[in-house]
C-alpha cells in the first residue's frame, strides 16, 4: 500500500528536509511548514529514523472541503479508517483552524472523533463506546481557508528527541534546528568543525552524527512501531540498512568550547551517551581566548541573546569578542545565529548573508561569514 506522506518542519528550514528527502530517494514537495512524498510503510519507518530537520511524519488520510459540520462529519466518516484503525484503537483527535468558517476547534475535533468513531462501529459491527485501549494513533485535524487536512502522526515525541541528550543548558537549541545549522554551512568531514559556544554540545554532537553518516534516529523508538500492521522485523531491517550505512572510521576534527565548566561536563556526557565522544573534543575556553593554526574549517555558533537568556549587554560583549578573535581566521566560514539584529555592528563586520530562521517561536537570522575559498 503506497501512503500519501508529510514531514513537519520549523519555518524557514523546510526546503532543507525536502532536500533530505530527495536525497533519500523520494519526489517532495515543498510547502509552508511541510514537505509532501509518497512511500510504503518501510519508507514511514526509514524516514523517521533519517530525516534531521524534520519535526515528525504523518500520513495524510484524506484532505476536503468543508463549511458545516454535517459536512465535516459525513466526509470525515467516508475515509477508510479501518485501514489505519483496529477496533480498540487510541485515537486522540488535535486541531487547528485559521481563516475558516469551522472555527471552532473544540466543536471541530468533537465532531471528527464521532465520525472516526461511527465508521469503525459500522466497519467492525461494534455497539456502544469503544475500548480506545490498544496502540494510539494520534490524529489532527487542520482547517485552513475551508480546506480540511486530516493526519495521524507516526513519529509520537518530535524527531528532535534524538535519545542522547542527559542535560542541558539554560536555552537549548533543538537537535533538528543544530542540525540544520550545520547542514546550511559548506562544512565537510574531512575539514575542521568548532562550535566556540557549545553548551550541552548539541551542535557539535549533530556534526558528528553527520560526519559519520550515522541516523539520527538511532537511538530512540518511534510511535508507529507499536501499530500492528508495521512489522518488528521490518524495522529491525532497517536499523539493520542504517547501521552498515554509518562510517564509524572516517576522522572527524570536531571541538566545542565553552566558559562554564558544568556546560562542558554536560556536552561531554551527552556525547558519551551519542557514542560519539572519540569523535568531538571539549573543552572549557573563553571566546576571546580561541586561536588556531588549522585552515579552511568551519564555525557554528548559537551565542546566548537577549530574548532567550537575558542580558543584552553580556551578550553584546561576546558578539564583539567573537569578531576579535575570529577576524583573523580568512579562511574559515563562521555562521552564527541570533535575534540580535544589531550583531553585525557589535562583531564589527557586514555578513556575506543572512537566512531567516525560526528558533522556536522566535524569529532569528543566521549571520554568515565565508572564508576564502
Amino acid at each position: 500500500m503506497s501512503y500519501k506522506l508529510l514531514a513537519t518542519a520549523a519555518s524557514g528550514i523546510e526546503a532543507l528536509v525536502g532536500k533530505e528527502l530527495k536525497q533519500l530517494g523520494y519526489q517532495a514537495q515543498v510547502e509552508n511548514g511541510r514537505v509532501r512524498f509518497e512511500g510504503e510503510k518501510e519508507d514511514i519507518a526509514k524516514t523517521n529514523l533519517w530525516l534531521r530537520t524534520a519535526d515528525r511524519v504523518k500520513i495524510i488520510v484524506g484532505e476536503f472541503e468543508a463549511k458545516t459540520f454535517d459536512s465535516l462529519f459525513e466526509q470525515t466518516k467516508s475515509l477508510p479508517w479501518d485501514a489505519y484503525l483496529s477496533i480498540d484503537s487510541a485515537f486522540p483527535v488535535s486541531g487547528k483552524s485559521h481563516k475558516s468558517t469551522l472555527y471552532s476547534v473544540p466543536d471541530v475535533q468533537r465532531i471528527v472523533n464521532k465520525a472516526i468513531a461511527d465508521k469503525l462501529k459500522e466497519v467492525y459491527h461494534r455497539r456502544g463506546m469503544l475500548p480506545e485501549t490498544g496502540a494510539k494513533f494520534p490524529i489532527e485535524v487542520a482547517i485552513l481557508k475551508d480546506k480540511v487536512l486530516l493526519t495521524i502522526d507516526t513519529t509520537g515525541p518530535s524527531l528532535f528527541k534524538r535519545g542522547y541528550r542527559t542535560g542541558k543548558g539554560g536555552a537549548p537549541l533543538k537537535e533538528n534546528m543544530a542540525a540544520a545549522l550545520v547542514m546550511l554551512t559548506t562544512w565537510r568531514k574531512d575539514r575542521p568543525f568548532v562550535d566556540p559556544v557549545c553548551g550541552s554540545g548539541t551542535i557539535a554532537i549533530e556534526a558528528a552524527l553527520i560526519g559519520h553518516n550515522i541516523a539520527p534516529g538511532f537511538n530512540r523508538s518511534f510511535l508507529c512501531e507499536e501499530w500492528d500492521w508495521m512489522p518488528k522485523e521490518m524495522w529491525e531491517k532497517i536499523r539493520q540498512e542504517a547501521e552498515e550505512q554509518a562510517d564509524y572510521d572516517a576522522e572527524l576534527d570536531i571541538l566545542g568550547t565553552d566558559i562554564d565548566h558544568k556546560m562542558i561536563e554536560i556536552a561531554k556526557e551527552n556525547a558519551l551517551e551519542a557514542g560519539l565522544s572519540h569523535s568531538i573534543e571539549f573543552k572549557q575556553m573563553q571566546v576571546k581566548d580561541f586561536t588556531t593554526d588549522k585552515e579552511f574549517g568551519v564555525m557554528v555558533a548559537n551565542p546566548p541573546y537577549g530574548e532567550r537568556l537575558g542580558d543584552l549587554e553580556q551578550a553584546a560583549q561576546i558578539y564583539k569578542d567573537m569578531g576579535t578573535a575570529f577576524r583573523p581566521l580568512k579562511t574559515w566560514s563562521k555562521y552564527i545565529i541570533t535575534s540580535d539584529l544589531d550583531f553585525e555592528k557589535h562583531y564589527g563586520e557586514r555578513a556575506t548573508k543572512k537566512r531567516k530562521l525560526y528558533n522556536g517561536y522566535l524569529r532569528t537570522d543566521y549571520f554568515q561569514y565565508w572564508g576564502k575559498r
